[in-house]
């Protein structure tokens, strides 16, 4: 059975993953996002979006023969910064580790040799990176790839000018155009810039984010739930956005795929 355009493992019968999971190599793909506040003008479903439409654009350009298949999106995610603000739904941490250690048996009991996280919401890069070094030790023969969907991704520093690249970390610049060219119907009147203000910001050194971060809840630092500046956001930069998040995703899992990283005990 040649394999879906899509490669959605859901979408094969249980003799054909057996064959497509003995193959050398043999990954799966798993978006992960969140349901949580993004601001008054983007969806609670924007990261869970993001991690969905680019692991199906980069799927799709990859070559056919290339043993990757997709699993079905994890929108639910861990999200207790943004729980001050209607809609936000949170998993609690050990119960996402449980999930990803759970799901990750499964996959290495099917005989797949590499289970990639895709990421797409920076508050649970820690925590996925953590389950997956939890799983890589029950399941030594199943590589665990934890990726988040912004990150070392070639391009961006161009289009999303500093300080935004820095501080726009939810719903700012980059998030609201992708979203934008994505959903062109949730176009508005675009929020102000917000984010920390006078005696909310951390002391030189410290950061929300980045090589001294400290744990913050979204309500003491921002009234919208908007940290960033949305207020230039625009479809093109969207585009722009999106073709770069998937050039570049192509690129690396292209290389994996074409590779034996990394090594596994027990992996033929």
């Amino acid at each position: 059975m040649p394999p879906s355009p899509e490669r959605r493992l859901a979408s094969l019968s249980w003799t054909t993953v057996r064959e497509q999971a003995a193959r050398p190599g043999s990954t799966l793909l798993w978006p992960l996002g969140a349901v949580e506040q993004h601001g008054p003008l983007l969806p609670l479903g924007t990261d869970a979006l993001f991690a969905e439409r680019v692991a199906a654009a980069v799927l799709e350009r990859l070559a056919p023969e290339l043993p990757i298949w997709r699993l079905p999106l994890q929108s639910l995610g861990f999200s207790p910064e943004h729980l001050g603000f209607p809609g936000t739904l949170s998993l609690p941490a050990g119960l996402l580790i449980d999930l990803v250690r759970a799901v990750g048996r499964g996959v290495a009991a099917a005989g797949f040799r590499r289970l990639v996280l895709f990421n797409a919401h920076g508050g649970q890069i820690g925590l996925l990176e953590a389950a997956a070094r939890e799983l890589r030790v029950l399941e030594p023969a199943l590589a665990v790839l934890p990726c988040f969907l912004w990150r070392g991704v070639d391009g961006l520093a161009p289009l999303i000018p500093e300080p935004e690249r820095s501080d726009g970390l939810h719903a700012g610049l980059a998030e609201t155009s992708l979203m934008l060219f994505l959903e062109p119907g949730t176009a508005g009147s675009l929020p102000a810039a917000d984010g920390p203000g006078e005696g909310q910001a951390p002391p030189a050194g410290w950061s929300l984010e980045g090589a001294c971060p400290s744990a913050w809840r979204t309500e003491e630092i921002s009234a919208s739930g908007v940290i960033g500046d949305p207020s230039g956001a625009s479809e093109e930069l969207g585009r722009q956005l999106f073709d770069c998040l998937v050039e570049s995703w192509e690129r690396r899992l292209e290389a994996l795929l074409h590779s034996n990283w990394p090594p596994t005990s027990g992996a033929a």
